[in-house]
């Protein structure tokens, strides 16, 4: 059975530090240093230890208009339709990207056939029926090592609740226990060869058009910010496996979507599948596969 906590995660949730314990998730990855990681949903801070990264959107409201961050390998895809050759990877993570899928079973599948392993973290059902994001379709929760997972019919699954603890319990909720007790208001599920999971109402459908959200723009520039970001740019690059990264060929790795054939022609503005004869185009430097259906 994998470890679900490091060392120190345990040490400072024994001391009480469970903000820190839950900071330090983000440095706990229980794998081999040889073994190759891929993140998908990697958006604008992604894992340290991830080698490979994969998000739908350069720019997007389901990230809040965090620019995406490609200083490694990178991949324009949906998870539904990863473009990767069967079990290349050693382990994946899939951190607060699957609640926003509108096919979650599909979801799921794509995760055990490109990986060995992996870990998905997202907020529990229970805080997303009382604190629910527009972007978000899914409704998860565990029970006894099974992921249980509920299709919102729309972005509130119930508008009543939403509004009763809006106007009462939101203050208190999201705004102090939430965040004092992050362990209890999310799902952290490792798995290893198989994911035991449940579609509890498959019928419904989650493919409805978010609220839309406002782009603030220009992002915030302030001396907080700008040092936050230089140290989050150093920690990349003292944490990550940054030399190794470099040498990652995708080509070893990419597959066609639509087909799943390794066959491809890579060139520096397309990439052409010789089986199905699909083609994807390169752009900033970042193939963009996407099935076309």
């Amino acid at each position: 059975m994998r470890m679900e906590e490091s060392f120190w995660m345990r040490l400072c949730r024994k001391l009480g530090w469970t903000q820190l314990a839950w900071s330090l998730r983000r440095l706990h990855c229980p794998v081999a240093p040889d073994a190759l990681v891929l993140e998908v949903g990697s958006g604008g801070n992604p894992y340290f230890r991830s080698n490979v990264l994969l998000d739908a959107f350069e720019v997007t409201q389901q990230r809040h208009w965090a620019p995406l961050v490609v200083d490694r390998a990178t991949v324009l895809g949906a998870v539904e339709h990863l473009p990767f050759r069967d079990k290349s990877f050693d382990f994946v993570i899939a951190s607060h990207v699957f609640e926003h899928s509108t096919q979650p079973e599909l979801f799921l599948r794509e995760l055990q056939r490109v990986a060995k392993a992996g870990y998905i973290e997202v907020p529990d059902a229970l805080m997303e029926r009382l604190n629910p994001y527009r972007d978000h379709r899914l409704e998860i929760t565990v029970r006894d090592g099974r992921l249980l997972v509920r299709k919102k019919p729309d972005w509130r699954t119930d508008p009543v609740l939403v509004e009763l603890f809006d106007s009462r319990g939101k203050k208190w909720i999201a705004g102090e226990t939430i965040p004092r007790h992050p362990f209890d208001f999310h799902v952290r599920y490792y798995w290893d060869g198989h994911i035991d999971f449940t579609i509890l109402n498959p019928e419904v459908d989650a493919d409805w058009a978010a609220p839309t959200e406002e782009n603030p723009g220009t992002p915030r520039n302030g001396l907080r910010a700008r040092v936050n970001k230089r140290v989050l740019q150093l920690a990349r690059g003292l944490l990550s496996q940054r030399k190794r990264n470099i040498g990652i060929k995708l080509d070893d790795l990419l597959a066609c979507p639509e087909c799943r054939s390794a066959d491809l022609h890579i060139g520096a503005e397309r990439i052409a599948c010789s089986s199905c004869h699909a083609a994807y185009p390169v752009r900033n430097g970042l193939p963009a596969m996407f099935v076309k259906h």
